[in-house]
């Protein structure tokens, strides 16, 4: 998630918290047992042929709603289900690509084959007409009585935390030893790279440890290139395009998820639809090709799954209509095995059960592409997979209804204790989906994996706090959170935040 979008993931980790207690306990439980000893008990189906969703008894739509705490907790389920036209489903094992100058290589290529790299540290060093530009744009702020121009607000006893005059004092000293010009010091991209360090007094060679940072100047404009090792064993490719659009440079801007802005009409950070249709002047068949051919260059095996508007922002209080400078089509590429997707969702699948926690935890991969009017715009690639061995083959699945009961149960359990911090909620149930997710076991192998078959229940709610004087709306329709994640083989819970 960006910054500053309001209480909006606040509330979706507190909503898919597991809460203790419920009106009536079932007398069995329904949460399923789960770990190594449950995996091993995986069975082989018969070998029976026909598609996968005749075989579940799933319907092409499911519709019910459940209402628990005298109203004050609805579960509305609306939702077309997702089944992949299989027959059989198998689960797999997965790995961490290892991470070595061919993986780095690989990207580079894929983005980057025919333009000069340079390292980050000079190329973005600011020049005297950097600095100049930097002081005469504060002193016109202060001029206009803008005294807190970056919205840092103020400290206990009333004073702005952001002192003008001391950071325009600090410029102007450092305009005394600033270059004329950057120095552009073509590389490779590598990790562990040696650079010269430009802080006060001499400058000193270090090493960009576990990472690597530079900026690529293509055809379509400059990108920033960052290589980030440092939380083995995830490894994380940023690429962002440096947008010609913002004027201050120390002025937040950041790419957001349409989901994130179309939700809630009510929202600060509400954006229309039709405003963002506004600034694209590319077609969304075109936008798809190039991010399409780009990702087949990295030839991992990745293919298209979803979409949704991304929006770029400026202004200290996040996405806004005011604040757009840019918008474009977010693409969505997971791995397909066999006809059957990973599923995509939100979280990022490497969290901790607490902080006092010595594991070291291992996300999602993920592969995220944002296509505007001038071709590529920004991409997020996390931790590639190498697919492994055939685990079980055939895997014996739960018919859709038993999901459906342990679902409507677990909705309840799962926020029993809602009504403490909210007078009503509604969940909005839009989408079912059949798919893969990567689980693992943190504490025995931090690098290793299963991918196994889940079924996700995607959307968003409606929520109005304990004194009724806030409040939030999300129908679901274009949401990526599930809020709850099911294993298809034995009905245990996964949790997505954690990734296991």
């Amino acid at each position: 998630m960006k910054k500053k979008i309001t209480a909006i993931v606040l509330c979706l980790g507190m909503g898919s918290t597991l809460l203790a207690g419920c009106e009536k306990t079932p007398k069995e439980s329904i949460v399923r047992e789960k770990g190594a000893d449950s995996i091993d008990k995986y069975e082989s189906g018969e070998d029976i042929k026909g598609a996968l969703r005749e075989r579940l008894k799933a319907p092409e739509h499911y519709k019910n709603e459940s209402v628990y705490e005298n109203g004050g907790l609805i579960v509305d389920t609306d939702a077309d289900v997702f089944v992949p036209d299989v027959d059989t489903v198998n689960t797999y094992a997965v790995s961490a690509k290892e991470v070595n100058q061919e993986l780095i290589d690989q990207v580079t290529n894929a983005f980057f084959k025919e333009d000069k790299i340079y390292q980050s540290y000079s190329y973005f060093e600011w020049t005297k007409d950097d600095l100049q530009q930097m002081i005469t744009r504060l002193k016109k702020y202060k001029s206009e009585g803008n005294l807190d121009p970056y919205d840092h607000g103020k400290d206990e006893n009333g004073n702005l935390q952001y002192d003008i005059d001391a950071m325009i004092a600090s410029y102007e000293e450092r305009l005394k030893t600033a270059p004329e010009q950057r120095e552009k010091v073509e590389v490779k991209p590598a990790l562990n790279l040696e650079y010269w360090s430009k802080g006060e007094g001499e400058r000193v060679k270090e090493v960009d440890q576990d990472r690597f940072s530079g900026a690529a100047e293509t055809e379509h404009g400059t990108y920033q290139y960052t290589v980030d090792y440092a939380l083995k064993p995830d490894i994380k490719f940023c690429i962002s395009k440096i947008k010609d659009e913002q004027k201050d440079p120390m002025e937040f801007s950041d790419w957001t998820e349409a989901e994130f802005v179309l939700s809630d009409p009510d929202s600060p950070n509400y954006i229309p639809e039709a405003s963002i249709q506004k600034m694209l002047n590319i077609s969304y068949e075109d936008a798809k090709k190039i991010a399409e051919e780009t990702v087949e260059e990295l030839g991992w095996g990745l293919d298209f799954t979803d979409w949704d508007y991304s929006v770029f922002c400026h202004g200290e209080q996040g996405a806004s209509e005011d604040g757009m400078l840019d918008a474009g089509y977010q693409f969505v590429f997971t791995r397909n095995l066999n006809g059957v997707p990973i599923t995509y969702e939100l979280s990022s699948g490497g969290g901790l059960e607490d902080m006092d926690s010595t594991l070291v935890p291992w996300s999602y991969e993920r592969c995220l592409v944002i296509v505007g009017d001038d071709g590529i715009q920004e991409v997020t690639l996390l931790n590639p997979y190498d697919i492994g061995e055939i685990k079980t083959e055939n895997v014996k699945l739960m018919d859709f209804e038993s999901v459906i009961n342990i679902y409507e149960q677990m909705m309840e359990v799962s926020n029993a204790d809602i009504l403490n911090y909210e007078s009503k909620r509604t969940f909005h149930i839009r989408k079912i989906k059949f798919g893969y997710t990567r689980i693992y076991d943190p504490a025995s192998d931090n690098e290793t994996g299963l991918l196994v078959p889940v079924w996700d229940f995607f959307g968003g709610f409606d929520a109005v706090s304990s004194d009724g004087t806030q409040s939030q709306h999300n129908t679901g329709e274009r949401s990526s959170y599930s809020f709850l994640t099911i294993n298809a083989i034995d009905g245990s819970i996964i949790d997505r935040g954690l990734g296991y």
